[in-house]
């Protein structure tokens, strides 16, 4: 297990590595977006990628998979990620959120048979968003340069280092057996990409710079995870329109990464 975590890690870390020096040979004078030339080149070939591969399994999954179905198998994964979002408010001091989170788990893989049926919701269990990025931020870290990062999207440094992390822990990805690790990481992957269906339509819709329109609704919704929703007063000057859905789940590609780390 310590060596594919390792080697997962390392790779994921290289990746950030070869994509910050890239970067910075790109850089433009737009202070929120300084390497604005090289993210763009990656958010092409993000749309690529899920135009060729993702969006027809999405709507094919969409089309053929029972409602029931499609929700089970998205509370799921989302079980699985309430642990580490319990994990993430204990290290931001939200002990009460963390206690709420475990009571999540235990009710979902109880009752709830391995989280597929939510029943810590209608218990009044609220489902919270942490994670890494957000804990270096409630600690002071800074966001850093917005930042695409290949077959994952939108991130700033602050995420992006964050977002290592969730890599190293994802007990998904982390599975030995690589047909059972991989055929999860392609359900998780299809699942996400499903959800935001709706709101790709909204987006295309209405943003006349598709890309413009995702970066500032990233970088604003993440201002106000890290304020849990009440950010300063000059954040709401310069708001701009989002659709949380969207911004939320611009890492489900980032699956694919996990899936083509096939060791035995």
């Amino acid at each position: 297990m310590k060596s594919v975590l390792g080697k997962r890690f390392i790779g994921f870390c290289a990746l950030l590595a070869a994509v910050s020096v890239l970067g910075g040979c790109a850089t433009t004078g737009n202070p929120k977006d300084p390497i604005e030339g090289f993210n763009r080149a990656v958010f092409a070939l993000n749309e690529g990628v899920d135009k060729a591969v993702l969006k027809p399994l999405a709507k094919g999954y969409d089309a053929v998979v029972p409602v029931p179905a499609k929700t089970g198998v998205s509370n799921f994964f989302g079980n699985i990620a309430d642990v580490f979002i319990g994990v993430n408010d204990l290290l931001q001091g939200k002990a009460r959120d963390a206690a709420s989170d475990a009571g999540r788990v235990l009710v979902n893989s109880t009752i709830g048979i391995l989280g597929f049926i939510d029943f810590a919701t209608d218990f009044g269990l609220e489902k919270h968003e942490e994670d890494f990025g957000q804990t270096f931020g409630h600690w002071g870290a800074g966001p850093g340069a917005y930042l695409v990062v290949p077959f994952w999207g939108p991130r700033d440094v602050r995420d992006a280092a964050g977002l290592a992390l969730d890599v190293y822990a994802d007990p998904v990805g982390n599975i030995h057996n690589v047909p059972v690790r991989n055929s999860l990481l392609a359900t998780r992957i299809i699942s996400d990409r499903t959800a935001l269906l709706p709101a790709e339509k909204v987006i295309e819709e209405a943003a006349l710079d598709k890309y413009s329109y995702i970066r500032d609704a990233y970088l604003q919704r993440r201002r106000s995870l890290i304020y849990d929703g009440v950010p300063p007063r000059e954040d709401f000057d310069s708001a701009l329109p989002m659709d949380t859905r969207f911004t939320r789940n611009q890492s489900i590609a980032g699956d694919v990464y996990a899936i083509s780390r096939t060791e035995e």
